[in-house]
């Protein structure tokens, strides 16, 4: 299977036209009941001060111009123009695996260009937290406007990606949350790409604080085999210098229900939450997946 370069992901900016992460209905924010609007997180800047009108809101009152010039003043605001969007990116040692068209790392890579390319065109700007296996602790990138915010990503997504099949980081999702906090301007948006299967406790309690005052929505990167478990026949399953036998008929029910419990646990976490949770899947095109969901609703 190929691994993304750089030159395949700056590639995508030609797919990412026309898109948008604020579409006025999109897909990707819709939620089930529709409890946040899709608008939630811009944020407001200020823009002026007038003589207060009679129906202005009172906590918009300016006091100081107020004493200042002997008449009551009211601030007003407009929607900010653009609004930090960051991608996070948990890049551990498992995604290293796909058993159709592409490994789960290149899937996540793939997304995570896309995106970014649809954001820095839509005029916000963009930046990212990847967490990496080997690494002490997550990189930062600030979030910039235009090329100057996707690029960097981009190289620091094709060197972070694994090279080799391992275990599941147990720190790095919860540690990319951890950095990526101090870092928010409230009102950001966020797209948390990941496989999830690190998610614990103190992961779940970062993203409802996280979510209070922020837009995040979750990108799931699943290979079907996960889901469907291994067809009949006996396999050799397992990691270099740890492998079994395993009689695919046999533990498929085991297998699936693994994978339910799993999917049921982070299903109710973003219902509870009111988190937009979408499903990537590796045997699928990121075309073919992420451009319906960036289209403006008709």
């Amino acid at each position: 299977m190929i691994i993304p370069d750089l030159a395949e992901l700056a590639a995508l900016r030609g797919a990412a036209r026309g898109l948008s992460l604020h579409a006025r209905r999109p897909a990707l924010a819709q939620l089930r009941g529709g409890h946040r609007s899709a608008q939630r997180g811009r944020g407001l800047e200020f823009e002026e001060v007038r003589l207060y009108a009679p129906g202005d809101d009172a906590r918009a009152i300016d006091w100081r111009v107020s004493a200042r010039r002997g008449r009551l003043h009211t601030k007003l605001f407009g929607e900010e123009r653009e609004r930090p969007v960051w991608l996070v990116a948990d890049l551990h040692a498992g995604l290293f695996f796909g058993s159709q068209r592409q490994l789960k790392s290149a899937l996540l890579l793939r997304a995570a260009a896309l995106l970014g390319w649809v954001a820095a065109l839509g005029g916000d700007r963009v930046g990212a937290v990847i967490a990496k296996a080997d690494a002490a602790a997550p990189r930062i990138l600030p979030a910039r406007a235009r090329e100057a915010g996707v690029l960097p990503i981009l190289e620091a997504l094709v060197e972070a990606q694994p090279r080799a099949p391992g275990s599941p980081a147990g720190e790095g999702l919860r540690a990319a949350l951890s950095t990526l906090c101090p870092l928010l301007k409230p009102g950001s948006l966020i797209l948390l790409l990941s496989d999830f299967a690190t998610l614990d406790a103190t992961t779940n309690d970062l993203l409802a604080a996280t979510s209070a005052h922020n837009d995040i929505r979750l990108l799931w990167i699943i290979d079907s085999l996960e889901r469907d478990g291994l067809p009949a026949g006996n396999y050799r399953v397992g990691l270099p210098g740890r492998l079994w036998w395993l009689d695919g008929e046999r533990c498929r029910r085991a297998w699936q229900d693994v994978w339910r419990a799993r999917d049921e646990h982070l299903t109710n976490v973003c219902t509870r939450l009111h988190l937009p949770l979408n499903r990537l899947l590796t045997h699928a095109d990121v075309l073919e997946t992420l451009v319906p969901l960036l289209r403006e609703a008709s």
